[in-house]
């Protein structure tokens, strides 16, 4: 033995020293991982998009708000398609379950056919994931150093002694890497087949697995590689099927939308930062509801050129939004407009409001006579001449009716009493801030809604006559604190008004008994149609809650024959119904200062009924005031009219205008019929004496002028 010993040749003992040596500098050279623990994983990874939810904390939107990768939420293990793990096991790491960290037999197999000029893999599921969770261990360029190697070897088998292979399992799944900006399965699963990782079948997982090694390659080889999975998953599918599976799948890769897409416009509003969740008041099943009533009803008037649609619904009592659709309609060509936001012409919604300011200050009671019959209004721009919606005019109405019929004429002749800028002041005040010049500027036309409102203003002025003229703010997340109500509309008038809104037959006179804004339960709603029928409203109350919709084109083009009531109207209806399906909805109780009387009119003008006073203005009788005899208001008894030989003569026009102007009313010229007298006339001049004749529908004449024409020199 001794012999033997003393037969070990010096350099021999100095090359093992330094072999030792060498292996010893490597083993301490060697990348150290902090192998962190799972559940720090787990929380450390940030999808790349935020999400906004319902007051229950349901996801009601995903956005994305990072975009130099795309991932999606952490999966646990579970959830994801059995196919899809057992085509991941076979392509990657056949005896996962069987080893330590790592697979040696594999890397045996491995380095033999490297000595033989074929490269071939032997990292396991465990040692890929090492490189994804330590940047040092990662490939870079031309492929993993020894020393890395070796490393990504010892960080393994310690990995393996502190996770689970569940939880090793679980973090490669969300964590591995696949084609271009796409990161983890789930993600990929998204990107590639438009699907959740939970629904992957054999085909799609097998796809999905073969893509792994190599992720850029053509599709043919993609397709080969997958049907060799598939063989050894012992999996029935057709390699011919595979390849164009394949074909279909990597030739359309793409961002693929959000999974949940209930409420982009808050959404762009809200979502700034990847993984935030911001909690909204919104409620996920009413937001659904309302996406699908306004799409239902947007499809049936698609031949009408109705294109888009906007609804909001809030609670009375607290202001929470709890449904917000700023945009809905399949033929849409602006869905980034916010409809709930954006400003349009009111029409006649904001009648509500004037007549209950002519009820506070008691110009006017709901049993008041209004006159509904042609006016005609100097303003500082000309002749103003108004009309009802139907184009007929349904003389002497009270104000129940004209409110809830929405007659205009009334309306103007009610803006007349309370002044333009008294109304104009109210409005500003219930916060439609969009009426930025003063009453003087939108004249008249105001009390008919000429003025741009937003679906948003709508809403709240509206809930404020349900809660009885007390305003607050609305708001739509959930952190933000109610605001504190302050009175602004007189809650008696507010009362009466939003009686007079919910009475079914009065509202006849102009909508029939049977329409959309009839409900099982008690509510009160206005309807709303602009200039040239470009937007359509719809706005109610309930005991509960408020709902307003619009219907329109974002571009502005008119509709074709399209009224609140049949455009806004039934996706209002609907909505409500939805809200009220098990809820009741009782009618308010008056308030201190309402007063309920039986009254009856005298000329029998309207049947009797029972109605609310301010205290101090009721009556038990109604007398209307006697008409006033219309009278010929130009030209004037006696007048002489000369014409001017500069201007063309089909350019001289005489005024024949009548005060008060009605239907059922005539101009006669020397005995001769020259048309209605409901709106002024115009005459061409021709020289020469005449006589001007007012004669009623009976023949009887109301009113005489003469003058005289003279003639151009």
């Amino acid at each position: 033995m001794s012999g033997r010993s003393s037969s070990i040749k010096p350099w021999g003992a100095g090359v093992a020293l330094l072999l030792f040596a060498a292996g010893g500098a490597v083993f301490w050279s060697l990348p150290r991982s902090n192998i962190p623990e799972f559940r720090s994983v787990q929380a450390e990874w940030i999808p790349s998009d935020a999400y906004l939810l319902d007051r229950n904390g349901e996801v009601i939107h995903e956005q994305r708000v990072d975009f130099s990768a795309r991932r999606s939420p952490w999966m646990p293990l579970r959830t994801f398609s059995p196919a899809l793990v057992k085509a991941i096991l076979a392509a990657e790491d056949r005896r996962f379950h069987d080893h330590g960290g790592v697979d040696w037999r594999a890397m045996a197999v491995a380095a033999w056919e490297t000595l033989g000029g074929r490269k071939r893999g032997a990292s396991t599921i465990t040692m890929q994931l090492t490189a994804l969770l330590d940047q040092r261990l990662a490939r870079h360029g031309g492929g993993r150093s020894v020393r890395q190697k070796l490393g990504q070897i010892g960080a393994a088998r310690k990995l393996e002694h502190r996770w689970s292979k569940d939880e090793i399992l679980e973090a490669y799944l969300n964590r591995v890497r696949f084609r271009g900006e796409l990161e983890g399965v789930p993600a990929t699963a998204l990107g590639l087949f438009g699907k959740e990782a939970s629904g992957l079948d054999e085909a799609e997982s097998v796809l999905l697995a073969a893509i792994l090694p190599s992720p850029n390659v053509g599709t043919a080889r993609i397709a080969r590689r997958a049907c060799a999975i598939a063989k050894a998953a012992d999996f029935p599918l057709d390699c011919g099927d595979l390849e164009r599976r394949a074909e279909v799948a990597l030739t359309h890769v793409e961002r693929p939308p959000p999974a949940i897409a209930l409420a982009p416009h808050l959404a762009r509003q809200s979502l700034k930062k990847r993984g935030e969740k911001v909690r909204t008041t919104l409620s996920a099943p009413i937001q659904r509801r309302a996406i699908q009533a306004l799409e239902q009803q947007l499809r049936g008037l698609k031949g009408r050129n109705v294109r888009d649609g906007a609804a909001l619904v809030v609670d009375n009592h607290g202001g929470e939004v709890l449904a917000y659709v700023g945009s809905a309609g399949p033929d849409s060509r602006a869905r980034q407009v916010d409809g709930v936001r954006a400003r349009r012409q009111a029409g006649s919604t904001l009648k509500p409001f004037l007549y209950a300011l002519a009820l506070e200050k008691r110009y006017l009671t709901a049993a008041s006579i209004l006159d509904d019959s042609p006016l005609d209004l100097e303003t500082r721009t000309g002749l103003y001449v108004p009309q009802n919606y139907d184009r007929d005019f349904k003389g002497r109405v009270s104000v129940r009716t004209a409110l809830a019929a929405s007659l205009n004429i009334p309306a103007i002749r009610t803006l007349i009493l309370v002044g333009l800028e008294p109304f104009h002041e109210r409005l500003w005040n219930l916060g439609y801030r969009g009426l930025t010049q003063d009453g003087e500027y939108y004249g008249y036309s105001l009390a008919l809604g000429s003025g741009e409102v937003s679906l948003w203003e709508q809403v709240n002025a509206f809930r404020t006559l349900a809660n009885g003229g007390l305003t607050s703010p609305l708001h739509w997340l959930a952190d933000d604190a109610p605001g504190e109500p302050r009175p602004l509309i007189d809650p008696r008038a507010a009362y009466i008004v939003g009686s007079i809104l919910s009475d079914r037959s009065s509202r006849a006179l102009s909508f029939g008994l049977d329409n959309p804004l009839t409900t099982r339960y008690w509510s009160a709603v206005k309807t709303g149609t602009s200039k040239n029928m470009r937007d359509n409203w719809c706005i109610g109350y309930s005991e509960h809650y408020t709902v307003g919709v619009w219907v329109g084109n974002f571009e502005g083009d008119a509709m074709h024959e399209v009224s609140g009531v049949t455009g806004a109207a039934p996706a209002w209806l609907e909505i409500m119904n939805g809200l009220h399906a098990d809820l009741p909805s009782r009618p308010p109780a008056p308030p201190e200062g309402v007063i309920g009387r039986r009254i009856r009119y005298a000329d029998a003008l309207e049947p009797e009924r029972e109605e609310w006073f301010v205290a101090g203005t009721e009556l038990a009788e109604v007398t209307a005031p006697e008409a006033p005899t219309p009278r010929i208001e130009t030209p004037a008894d006696g007048m002489i009219i000369a014409l001017d030989p500069d201007i063309p003569a089909r350019n001289q026009k005489l005024i024949l205008r009548a005060r008060p102007a009605r239907a059922g009313i005539s101009f006669f010229l020397d005995g001769r019929p020259v048309g209605p007298a409901e709106a002024p006339v115009k005459w061409s001049p021709e020289p020469g004496g005449h006589v001007l004749k007012l004669m009623d529908d009976r023949g009887r004449t109301l009113d005489l002028v003469k003058f005289q024409v003279r003639g151009m020199r």
